[in-house]
């Protein structure tokens, strides 16, 4: 397993992002020589296919194609998100997206947060269109929360902020939560603490309540391919929604073939694009050269 560090801090100055600019111009001129990747971009809690929109931005201005999807009840999806009950159900536009591709397609799936199980579920169903899973800041439990050691380092505890959440009780007060969204209040100190302001206020205009029942039940059978698709981890070392030890508990549970570190919060796609959009490339490339 490789590890490799990127130290470029959100609020680096100015030399240092032209030159890395300079760089991710020449790994885009290396990657349009070659044959054009297919990202499949999935959102975390609470968020839509609209977060990813400075990552998009960069892979297709570099020649490659992108997806972006809106799972059930997240984005522009119409769903209410107290409806849905289950992660089947939850991840069902990503299953059916993958499961559509002609035969022999495979795609460079990214999960962020807790795109992780969304991910997972799809190795486990659909291994045979992944060709390399990245998992960005990501719960990666290959089996789901199937042990209380799966919630220990897969679930986020915001305990340290107080009554952080806003829930909701879709089947009634007498039932358990059925949404939850972290208030506008908190949202910029957990999600995005070291991003720029104008991307936080962006999110806390667009953010949706989370199915809380669909995620926290999100167990999974192994499938057939889980151990041939490919995985990349990528840890955020100042991250306050999933901690840098529980990323780290979670890599040696379900060992990937690569670990990369980025020096920001939760959100590198809004506070470190240049940085993860470089990271994506190596992960892509270095897994084509693999095979």
């Amino acid at each position: 397993m490789e590890e490799t560090t990127c130290n470029n801090e959100s609020n680096g100055g100015a030399a240092a992002a032209a030159a890395l600019a300079d760089g991710v111009e020449g790994e885009c001129e290396s990657q349009s020589s070659s044959a054009s990747l297919h990202f499949v971009l999935v959102h975390g809690l609470g968020h839509g296919a609209w977060c990813w929109y400075k990552i998009r931005s960069l892979l297709e201005s570099s020649g490659h194609k992108v997806s972006c999807l809106d799972l059930k009840s997240a984005g522009i999806d119409p769903s209410n998100a107290s409806s849905v009950l289950t992660f089947d159900d939850y991840n069902q536009p990503l299953i059916d997206f993958l499961s559509a591709l002609p035969p022999h397609d495979q795609v460079i799936l990214v999960g962020h947060s807790a795109g992780g199980l969304s991910v997972t579920d799809a190795i486990h169903k659909v291994g045979k269109k992944i060709h390399v899973a990245i998992y960005v800041a990501a719960t990666m439990l290959r089996s789901g929360f199937s042990t209380p050691l799966d919630v220990l380092h897969g679930q986020p505890d915001l305990s340290e902020f107080g009554d952080a959440y806003e829930i909701g009780f879709g089947l009634g007060l007498d039932h358990p939560p059925t949404s939850a969204i972290v208030k506008k209040e908190f949202q910029r100190k957990i999600f995005y603490h070291l991003s720029p302001l104008e991307d936080s206020i962006l999110a806390s205009m667009l953010m949706r309540p989370a199915p809380v029942i669909a995620l926290q039940t999100a167990r999974f059978s192994e499938g057939p391919e889980a151990d041939q698709v490919k995985r990349v981890y990528i840890k955020t070392v100042h991250d306050r929604v999933l901690t840098p030890k529980q990323q780290d508990e979670m890599v040696k549970m379900w060992p990937p073939s690569q670990v990369f570190e980025l020096e920001t919060d939760h959100s590198p796609n809004f506070s470190t694009p240049l940085e993860l959009f470089s990271i994506l490339l190596k992960a892509s490339s270095r897994s084509t050269l693999g095979n």
